[in-house]
């Protein structure tokens, strides 16, 4: 059974704004303060929210480098307590990904801490990327959510960042197979790396060749251009845009969100 993106953020192309988490137990930069990592967290989200963005994504982004399957225990259940934790701050919908491309976990984690969908790298198919092969597990990750009664929308990209498809892989047949025979809720499209604009050609070429399938653009959106990316795409997830300095892992800089709220709200009623 599928789960609607109406059934999220209602009839709006929404904006979801990336909590990008400081380093968590065991990995290489972790700082020694849970409190610290929640804190940093919460700071965060709220201004993602007063900024008037639409939903927040909860992520282990400080975490490099990144188990390429399944995460460590610690990893998800500090996690767990983050997403948790701002799950209960705000009145957004929250969402999960747990890098580099754990969906099980994900899914795991936003059904215990309460959150409504997860992203997940490489949902169907396999790609190379910095973590070497990634393989997708939607078979697992589908059977979790049926065994747990879970209602949390998965959102799989289609080529995503920071990797490449194998040679001979056609955009247009891993866009039907991760939506119909991965049961995705929604797709994402995004450029070649965290911040780098995503090419909108692309989006509609998956978007014709999945035509009823939601379509959220991944990365790189700007107030410069965030007016024409939602006439093409169904949503769009922003992290280093809306970061102090455009940098993926600073804090959130409420301005920078207004800015890009406002650019949408301008393109909206004109």
């Amino acid at each position: 059974m599928r789960v609607p993106l109406s059934d999220l953020f209602g009839d709006r192309r929404p904006l979801i704004g990336m909590v990008h988490l400081l380093a968590l137990p065991g990995a290489p930069g972790w700082g020694g303060s849970m409190t610290a990592v929640i804190e940093r967290a919460l700071e965060d989200a709220a201004a993602l929210e007063a900024a008037g963005l639409d939903g927040l994504m909860v992520e282990n982004y400080a975490d490099v480098p990144f188990y390429p399957e399944a995460a460590p225990a610690e990893t998800v259940a500090a996690l767990a307590v983050c997403v948790r934790e701002v799950v209960r701050a705000s009145r957004l919908p929250v969402g999960v990904n747990l890098l580099r491309n754990d969906g099980p976990g994900a899914v795991a984690v936003a059904h215990a801490a309460g959150a409504r969908f997860v992203r997940i790298n490489v949902h169907t198919g396999v790609t190379a990327a910095d973590q070497g092969l990634l393989a997708g597990r939607a078979h697992e990750t589908l059977r979790l959510r049926q065994r747990l009664g879970a209602g949390v929308a998965i959102f799989a990209d289609v080529w995503v960042k920071h990797a490449v498809p194998f040679p001979g892989a056609e955009l247009e047949q891993m866009a039907e197979d991760t939506y119909r025979r991965g049961l995705a809720d929604a797709l994402i499209v995004t450029g070649a790396g965290t911040g780098k604009a995503t090419d909108l050609e692309r989006v509609q070429r998956v978007k014709r060749a999945v035509p009823e399938a939601p379509v959220l653009i991944g990365s790189g959106v700007t107030p410069d251009t965030v007016a024409a990316a939602l006439t093409v795409a169904d949503g769009a997830i922003v992290g280093s845009a809306v970061e102090q300095g455009g940098v993926g892992g600073n804090p959130v800089d409420r301005l920078r969100a207004e800015a890009l709220t406002e650019a949408v709200r301008a393109a909206r009623s004109s």
